[in-house]
């Protein structure tokens, strides 16, 4: 007579068993997530979006415009996650309706405002009281994003108001939608000049830097970030600290912006 032999796991065997899924690490979910940011930081966010999304496997949506009309359509129920302004005022305007997540907000860099000229030989200018601006112009047009509302726009009507210069130009003044516009008008040559951040000029092979406006004549350019509260997922916090680290500081700094320390 043969015997079969059925093994049969014992009680402890079992309960281990029955635990495994417990006491296994889950697996980390993705997360995708919506950045609101100044047009200037165009070319800086690419790469950082590129090597963050490699480290993490989370995804990065950037919506890139005109601080302003961020902030607007924040204010307007948006659905994003982290806002970058290049100006305090319009993150201010975001805190004070209490749609930012306490503690989060950090300045992270500074920028600086030129002179750009259409081409790649134009002649150095200093910008002083003196300069004869509408005599550069020559009849042409000066780009510059919206001087009432977008940051790029404000700091250099500020500046030019300081130098006693914006009469002198105001009526040749060509506005455009964000700091990125602007650039373009002159880099096709549609404006001989225009007013942009330094940051923009290192992103365009066609225009030439001819100036800088003095720091004293403007605002200080700064660029506050802060995480939304629209929404708490672990993406967000991941990536602000992705923009305090190592990698985002040498994109930012790779097109000209100054890394504030944290």
């Amino acid at each position: 007579m043969s015997v079969k032999l059925r093994l049969r796991p014992t009680a402890g065997i079992a309960v281990f068993l029955l635990s495994l899924p417990a006491i296994l690490p889950a697996a980390a979910e993705a997360d995708e997530i919506t950045v609101f940011a100044a047009a200037s930081l165009t070319n800086a966010l690419a790469e950082i979006e590129e090597s963050f999304e490699a480290e993490t496997d989370h995804d990065v949506v950037v919506s890139l415009a005109g601080s302003s009309a961020l902030a607007r359509q924040i204010q307007e129920g948006a659905p994003a996650d982290i806002f970058i302004s290049a100006s305090p005022e319009w993150m201010d305007a975001v805190e004070e309706d209490d749609l930012l997540e306490a503690d989060t907000r950090f300045d992270l860099l500074e920028n600086s405002i030129v002179l750009i000229a259409s081409g790649t030989d134009a002649a150095p200018v200093e910008i002083t009281p003196d300069i004869d601006l509408p005599g550069l112009l020559d009849g042409g047009k000066l780009a510059m994003a919206l001087v009432d509302a977008v940051p790029a726009g404000v700091y250099g009507k500020a500046s030019l108001e300081s130098l006693g210069l914006w009469e002198d130009v105001e009526d040749q003044v060509a506005q455009a939608d964000n700091v990125r516009a602007a650039l373009q008008l002159v880099a096709t040559g549609e404006a001989p000049y225009g007013i942009v951040y330094a940051t923009d000029a290192v992103a365009e092979d066609d225009v030439t830097v001819v100036g800088t406006f003095p720091t004293d004549s403007h605002p200080p350019i700064v660029y506050p970030v802060a995480d939304l509260n629209t929404r708490d997922i672990p993406g967000e916090t991941e990536f602000l600290e992705y923009l305090r680290g190592p990698e985002a500081k040498a994109a930012f700094e790779g097109q000209g912006f100054v890394v504030i320390p944290q």
